[in-house]
């Protein structure tokens, strides 16, 4: 497996929606979420229920239902932040050169969504476009940089503390650069998060990496 196939492959990422917002939001916002929660469900179970094998046409499938839900809500962050989210999940599955188009195309939906409400999914999109900047290679490969990378998770961090995803992604992000005993506080606090309503798959899939990634950093600090 080449570095680039590597470097994708990690990249799955959920935001920390808590279905309980679309009650807050009101009417307005009731349509994305019920045409997003389809796309929640499916990539869960792609993403943790299928082969290496499997994933890479399933996510092509979920990808053509995501731009669906995109054209249904061109207006709504929330569609895009998930469209972001397929692209750059197909794009772990796929691999190599052939994935970095895709994982542009997710850099671009994130983008949008933060130009249209950066706090949409508690911040997700700012999860999201961490975790591609310091999983995508960098200048001249791709546009990845841990210096953006930082920005961006800790800009999570700040809009949703106690979420899973923001700490077990900075964790993750400080243990690529050897920073254990800092990643460690931030494995602890994922662990603590709350569990999100009707997102069992995913939290379960989440809790499961987390465990593998804190026996990577014990290991570590134990050296």
């Amino acid at each position: 497996m080449n570095n680039l196939t590597k470097s994708f492959r990690l990249v799955v990422l959920v935001p920390a929606l808590f279905l309980t917002s679309a009650l807050i939001a009101g009417p307005v916002y009731a349509d994305v979420f019920e045409d997003i929660k389809p796309l929640q469900d499916r990539w869960a179970e792609v993403n943790y229920g299928l082969s290496d094998a499997q994933k890479e046409v399933a996510f092509a499938t979920l990808l053509e239902q995501a731009d669906a839900v995109v054209a249904a809500n061109p207006d709504k962050a929330e569609a895009l932040i998930w469209r972001g989210i397929i692209k750059s999940s197909y794009a772990g599955a796929k691999g190599g050169l052939a994935a970095m188009s895709l994982a542009e195309s997710s850099k671009a939906d994130l983008e949008a969504a933060l130009q249209l409400d950066s706090q949409a999914l508690q911040g997700s999109a700012y999860t999201s476009l961490g975790v591609l900047y310091y999983k995508v290679p960098g200048w001249p490969i791709g546009f990845g940089s841990d210096k953006t990378a930082k920005m961006m998770l800790e800009k999570a961090l700040s809009i949703n503390p106690q979420g899973i995803d923001p700490n077990y992604f900075y964790a993750e992000f400080l243990t690529q650069r050897r920073d254990y005993k800092a990643a460690m506080s931030y494995i602890e606090k994922a662990r603590l998060a709350e569990p999100r309503p009707q997102r069992e798959t995913a939290d379960k899939g989440r809790l499961q990496e987390l465990a593998e990634l804190e026996a990577k950093v014990v290991k570590k600090l134990k050296r």
